[in-house]
């Protein structure tokens, strides 16, 4: 299996980026999946979730109304919509895959695998 991110890059503070993540080697349309980050010096922390329908959508209460997860079953690829980017948003970003459809989801430990990560960093 594997999930590969792509679309991060250096952005001015209340630009937008949209991430992918092209997953293959598993049955996409089986896994929830979700988006990550990592910023220097932090713990890696949970963004937003999707099912694996595209029904259900767990949000960072924080992140509401900026960020947006949407996925392409027919094509095998997750989507992450950032507008309004912040320099606090600054991290590297991964997409991780979950068998769990409930569950903890902000914990890493329910994610079965993740991408190698795609840089985002938000100029001030």
């Amino acid at each position: 299996a594997q999930l590969v991110e792509s679309g991060g890059g250096l952005v001015q503070a209340g630009g937008s980026l949209t991430l992918s993540c092209a997953a293959s080697g598993f049955t996409f349309s089986r896994y929830a999946m979700a988006w990550f980050r990592q910023a220097p010096g932090k713990e890696r922390e949970f963004v937003l979730r999707i099912s694996w329908s595209g029904d259900t959508k767990r949000y960072e209460d924080s992140l509401k109304g900026r960020f947006t997860i949407s996925r392409d079953n027919a094509n095998d690829v997750l989507y992450l919509q950032m507008n309004s980017l912040k320099p606090e948003d600054t991290a590297v970003y991964y997409c991780a895959a979950s068998r769990i459809e409930g569950g903890d989801y902000k914990a890493g430990y329910q994610y079965d695998y993740w991408g190698q990560g795609t840089q985002v960093t938000v100029s001030s």
